[in-house]
Order: structure tokens, then C-alpha cells, then sequence
């Protein structure tokens, strides 16, 4: 058995970012939203029907 160690409380991290980095996050985010939206769209459905790929822009 191993040995218990006491639970260190949470630390909390602050980070600066661009507001360009922030725009491009969020768009990276929408855009996996609207993907994860048409794969749950295809998982669910009894016809798989081909749905159009949206083009990621691809990681700076």
C-alpha cells in the first residue's frame, strides 16, 4: 500500500493572450462545435447520408 499524501489546494494559473490568438481560438472552436454538431447529426440518424467537410484552418 502505498502512502497518503495530503491534498494540495487548487492553484490558480494567469495566462496573457493576443486578442488575435483569442479571435483565432474561437473560431477553432466554432468550428469544432459545428463539426461535432454534424457527427452527432450522423450518429443518430438511420440514413447515413454523406454530409459536406468543412475545412479547418490548420494550427499556427
Amino acid at each position: 500500500m502505498g502512502t497518503v499524501q495530503a491534498a494540495r489546494p487548487a492553484q490558480t494559473l494567469y495566462v496573457t493572450i493576443r486578442r488575435d490568438e483569442l479571435r483565432q481560438l474561437k473560431e477553432e472552436r466554432d468550428l469544432l462545435k459545428q463539426e461535432l454538431a454534424q457527427l452527432r447529426l450522423l450518429t443518430q440518424s438511420s440514413s447515413a447520408q454523406p454530409l459536406p467537410v468543412t475545412a479547418r484552418a490548420p494550427h499556427a
